[in-house]
């Protein structure tokens, strides 16, 4: 840990000229929609199959379903007290940077930038598409070309938005919560007429055949915390949060019980439609159910599940081309990245870029393999991350805090995210994790020459203004 810290306020002026900064104008509902809309995507379409196939039992994943839930709740306290002492946007990246110093700083954005954020993305829009093309392939697998054009369209789309107005992307943020929250209860609702009925089959001796194995529990958690990615997202967006202090723990303990109870129902509506076995043959879940439950209005269910992933993506995009801002405003990413629209006020340059880096992401990747190395690497970064909370509460107990977790709470957070990185790798080791763990430090081989030794400045520096004319932005930290 470094020894002086410094923890910016980023709207004190001092009687100064008032910089150029993002508008405050997420409230308590678009924080919830925000941090649920994101939560609630492609995942509880996606992963339940992939749950149960890992732990074994129907009895296990609903565990599994509920741990991960636990789990985010229990993170996203940590986080809340995190952004009550330091208020600035941007997640991850700043907390490491006032704790951890700039080194692990820009590891972290280095990876986020180049394939965290972008992975995110891309799984996101492959399950968008995935579920806006099955109406029209009933019969057939969809070709791979086609669900990633539509996918590649889904990301353009959702980035253009972002980019012209956030009024419009946090209205539409609560429009998609509200349409997938009705979709999520038609299944529940679907579930309680099946249990009514006495469809109870697959819960007699729910727990026969549960995998115990460190490497298949923790494969099984990696895609259920996908369903839940997004318990985080305010963080990255507290500059721009309405009284932060208040709003930020309080939308995350309205969002994740909430989402959390709806997971639960769902899967117990799914595990009524389906045997495991069928459960587990699905390659689109909620379609496999709307076919069995609906008849012929199955597709309804395709249709929104669809909707429910490009809500997903709107709010992973939110968030993501701000963790960009913050890290160019910190001298970590090409100064182009900190700036914002002269009449917008949105962080176009660091939107574009991530749209851009999503695409390439989008080309080689598959949907399991995208979101088992996510999660690696994100969990990987959370236990640093939190690692600096417990640092700032034994060390910094001076710091203004409205809100604060009992210290217990981040402890046992950082052993279930250690226990996260290592499952894989413990009992059933790949090469493929060495791979990114390999990636994921080769970051100091960037950050010495062009960050520490800031090499070819000049080059940066007519690109920036090329660009900075071009997209019609200025630097967050210029006068007005």
């Amino acid at each position: 840990m470094t020894g002086e810290h410094n923890f910016p306020a980023v709207e004190v002026l001092d009687g100064k000229p008032q910089k150029l900064s993002l508008k405050r104008e997420v409230g308590l509902v678009g924080a919830v929609s925000l941090v649920a809309g994101t939560m609630i995507g492609s995942g509880i379409f996606m992963s339940p199959q992939f749950v149960l196939v890992n732990i074994g039992s129907p009895g296990g994943s609903l565990v599994v379903w509920a741990a991960c839930g636990l789990l985010a709740m229990l993170g996203s306290l940590c986080y809340a007290e995190l952004g009550t002492v330091i208020r600035e946007s941007g997640g991850e990246y700043i907390y490491i940077l006032r704790t951890s110093g700039p080194v692990l700083a820009f590891i972290l954005i280095f990876s986020s930038v180049i394939f965290v954020r972008p992975a995110s993305v891309a799984g996101i829009s492959l399950s968008f598409a995935e579920y806006a093309l099955a109406p029209f392939y009933q019969d057939c697998p969809c070709p791979q070309l086609v669900v990633k054009s539509v996918a590649a369209a889904g990301i353009v789309v959702t980035a253009i938005v972002n980019c012209l107005n956030v009024r419009f992307a946090m209205s539409m943020q609560v429009f998609f919560m509200v349409a997938k929250v009705l979709a999520l209860s038609v299944i529940i609702i679907g579930g309680v007429v099946l249990l009514v009925r006495g469809e109870t089959e697959s819960f007699e001796d729910s727990f026969n055949g549960t995998n115990l194995g460190i490497n298949p529990i923790g494969i099984a958690f990696y895609q259920g915390l996908w369903s839940y990615d997004g318990w985080n997202n305010l963080n990255y967006v507290t500059e721009e949060l309405k009284r932060p202090e208040v709003n930020l723990p309080r939308a995350v303990m309205i969002a994740i019980p909430m989402v959390t109870m709806l997971y639960l129902l769902v899967n117990v509506s799914y595990l009524a439609a389906m045997t495991p076995r069928e459960l587990m043959l699905s390659s689109a879940v909620a379609v496999t159910w709307g076919n069995k439950v609906l008849g012929s209005w199955g597709w309804v269910m395709s249709i929104a599940a669809a909707l429910s992933a490009f809500g997903s993506l709107n709010g992973t995009f939110f968030s993501g081309g701000r963790v960009c801002f913050v890290a160019a405003r910190e001298g970590h990413m090409p100064d182009i990245l900190a700036m914002a629209h002269v009449n917008r006020l949105t962080p176009s340059p660091a939107l574009i870029f991530t749209t851009a880096i999503s695409l390439l992401v989008l080309i080689p990747g598959d949907f399991q393999s995208i979101v088992n190395f996510f999660s690696f690497t994100a969990w990987f970064f959370y236990t640093i991350t939190l690692s600096g909370l417990l640092y700032l509460k034994i060390k910094k107990p001076e710091l203004p805090r409205t809100y604060s977790v009992p210290i217990v709470i981040p402890i046992l957070v950082i052993m279930a995210a250690i226990f996260l990185v290592m499952a894989p790798i413990i009992d059933n080791p790949t090469i493929e994790y060495l791979y990114v763990t390999i990636f994921i430090f080769s970051g100091v081989l960037v950050y010495v020459p062009f960050i520490h030794y800031k090499l070819c400045p000049g080059l940066l520096e007519k690109v920036t203004v090329f660009l900075q004319l071009f997209l019609e932005v200025a630097p967050a930290d210029k006068n007005l």
